[in-house]
Protein backbone atom coordinates (compact mmCIF):
# COMPACT_ATOMS: atom_id res chain seq x y z
CA UNK A 1 0.00 0.00 0.00
CA UNK A 2 1.32 3.44 -0.98
CA UNK A 3 0.85 6.28 1.12
CA UNK A 4 2.19 9.97 1.37
CA UNK A 5 2.84 11.23 4.92
CA UNK A 6 2.92 15.16 4.32
CA UNK A 7 4.41 17.71 6.67
CA UNK A 8 3.50 21.31 6.67
CA UNK A 9 5.95 24.33 7.92
CA UNK A 10 9.32 24.22 9.97
CA UNK A 11 9.10 20.40 10.38
CA UNK A 12 12.18 20.20 7.72
CA UNK A 13 14.05 21.63 10.92
CA UNK A 14 13.14 18.19 12.88
CA UNK A 15 16.12 17.19 14.68
CA UNK A 16 17.86 20.82 15.56
CA UNK A 17 14.01 22.82 15.98
CA UNK A 18 12.92 22.86 19.72
CA UNK A 19 14.56 19.35 20.84
CA UNK A 20 12.84 19.74 23.95
CA UNK A 21 9.50 19.22 21.91
CA UNK A 22 10.09 17.53 19.22
CA UNK A 23 12.89 15.44 19.87
CA UNK A 24 16.19 15.18 17.96
CA UNK A 25 14.61 12.79 15.44
CA UNK A 26 14.91 13.85 11.77
CA UNK A 27 12.38 13.16 8.62
CA UNK A 28 15.13 10.51 7.48
CA UNK A 29 14.29 9.01 11.09
CA UNK A 30 10.80 9.10 10.11
CA UNK A 31 11.41 7.40 6.60
CA UNK A 32 13.13 4.89 7.94
CA UNK A 33 10.91 3.79 10.43
CA UNK A 34 8.08 3.85 8.15
CA UNK A 35 10.07 1.75 5.83
CA UNK A 36 9.79 -1.16 8.78
CA UNK A 37 6.06 -0.99 8.58
CA UNK A 38 5.11 -4.30 7.17
CA UNK A 39 2.74 -3.47 3.86
CA UNK A 40 3.23 0.39 3.52
CA UNK A 41 5.40 2.45 0.76
CA UNK A 42 5.88 5.47 2.53
CA UNK A 43 6.72 8.91 0.51
CA UNK A 44 7.75 11.06 2.99
CA UNK A 45 7.53 15.05 2.44
CA UNK A 46 7.93 18.71 3.59
CA UNK A 47 7.06 22.02 2.67
CA UNK A 48 6.76 25.24 4.27
CA UNK A 49 4.00 26.41 1.83
CA UNK A 50 0.87 26.33 2.25
CA UNK A 51 -0.57 25.88 -1.58
CA UNK A 52 1.95 23.54 -2.12
CA UNK A 53 0.79 21.33 0.81
CA UNK A 54 -2.71 21.35 -0.29
CA UNK A 55 -1.59 20.62 -4.10
CA UNK A 56 -0.40 17.50 -2.77
CA UNK A 57 -3.58 16.51 -0.96
CA UNK A 58 -5.27 16.95 -4.36
CA UNK A 59 -3.10 14.77 -5.63
CA UNK A 60 -4.01 12.16 -2.83
CA UNK A 61 -7.60 13.09 -3.37
CA UNK A 62 -7.05 12.20 -7.25
CA UNK A 63 -5.04 8.76 -6.75
CA UNK A 64 -7.27 7.40 -3.71
CA UNK A 65 -4.17 8.05 -2.11
CA UNK A 66 -3.79 7.55 2.09
CA UNK A 67 -2.82 10.20 4.05
CA UNK A 68 -0.87 10.65 7.07
CA UNK A 69 -0.50 14.64 7.82
CA UNK A 70 1.58 16.36 9.63
CA UNK A 71 0.25 20.10 8.82
CA UNK A 72 1.80 21.72 11.89
CA UNK A 73 1.34 25.54 11.92
CA UNK A 74 -1.28 24.89 9.33
CA UNK A 75 -3.41 23.13 11.98
CA UNK A 76 -4.54 25.99 13.81
CA UNK A 77 -5.98 28.44 10.74
CA UNK A 78 -5.74 26.68 7.10
CA UNK A 79 -9.35 26.39 6.31
CA UNK A 80 -7.86 25.68 3.16
CA UNK A 81 -6.11 22.61 3.95
CA UNK A 82 -9.05 21.73 5.57
CA UNK A 83 -11.27 22.33 2.75
CA UNK A 84 -9.06 20.08 1.12
CA UNK A 85 -8.46 17.42 3.29
CA UNK A 86 -12.00 17.32 3.69
CA UNK A 87 -12.18 16.13 -0.16
CA UNK A 88 -10.38 12.77 0.83
CA UNK A 89 -13.54 11.70 2.75
CA UNK A 90 -15.00 8.81 1.26
CA UNK A 91 -11.87 8.65 -1.37
CA UNK A 92 -9.04 7.57 1.30
CA UNK A 93 -8.25 7.84 5.34
CA UNK A 94 -6.39 10.85 6.51
CA UNK A 95 -4.88 10.78 9.71
CA UNK A 96 -3.69 13.84 11.25
CA UNK A 97 -0.17 13.25 13.48
CA UNK A 98 1.61 15.77 15.83
CA UNK A 99 4.82 14.83 17.38
CA UNK A 100 3.91 17.10 20.34
CA UNK A 101 0.52 16.82 22.10
CA UNK A 102 -0.67 20.46 20.95
CA UNK A 103 -3.77 19.96 24.08
CA UNK A 104 -0.51 20.21 26.28
CA UNK A 105 0.78 23.33 25.10
CA UNK A 106 -0.10 27.00 24.28
CA UNK A 107 -3.94 27.58 24.38
CA UNK A 108 -4.15 28.61 20.77
CA UNK A 109 -3.04 24.95 19.58
CA UNK A 110 -5.54 23.47 21.16
CA UNK A 111 -7.96 24.04 18.21
CA UNK A 112 -7.29 21.87 14.86
CA UNK A 113 -8.95 23.19 11.87
CA UNK A 114 -8.24 18.94 9.96
CA UNK A 115 -9.12 17.14 13.23
CA UNK A 116 -12.97 17.55 12.07
CA UNK A 117 -12.33 16.44 8.40
CA UNK A 118 -9.97 13.23 9.67
CA UNK A 119 -10.49 9.43 9.97
CA UNK A 120 -8.37 10.05 13.43
CA UNK A 121 -5.72 12.21 15.24
CA UNK A 122 -2.52 10.68 16.97
CA UNK A 123 -0.74 13.11 19.50
CA UNK A 124 2.01 13.22 21.99
CA UNK A 125 3.86 9.92 20.46
CA UNK A 126 6.72 11.63 19.48
CA UNK A 127 7.66 10.21 15.60
CA UNK A 128 6.50 7.00 16.78
CA UNK A 129 2.91 8.72 15.99
CA UNK A 130 4.00 7.99 12.00
CA UNK A 131 4.25 4.85 12.74
CA UNK A 132 1.24 4.12 14.80
CA UNK A 133 -0.97 6.21 11.66
CA UNK A 134 1.18 3.50 9.01
CA UNK A 135 0.10 0.52 11.17
CA UNK A 136 -3.83 1.40 11.33
CA UNK A 137 -3.71 2.00 7.55
CA UNK A 138 -2.08 -0.91 6.58
CA UNK A 139 -4.69 -3.29 9.58
CA UNK A 140 -7.33 -1.02 7.69
CA UNK A 141 -6.51 -2.32 4.33
CA UNK A 142 -6.39 -6.16 4.97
Amino acid sequence: MRILVLNGPNLGRLGSREPEVYGAATLADVQALLDGVAGIEAEVRQTDDEAELVRWIHGAVDAATPVILNPAAFTHYSYALRDACAMLRGVAPLIEVHISNPHAREAFRHVSAISAVATGVIAGFGIDGYRMAAESLSRAAR
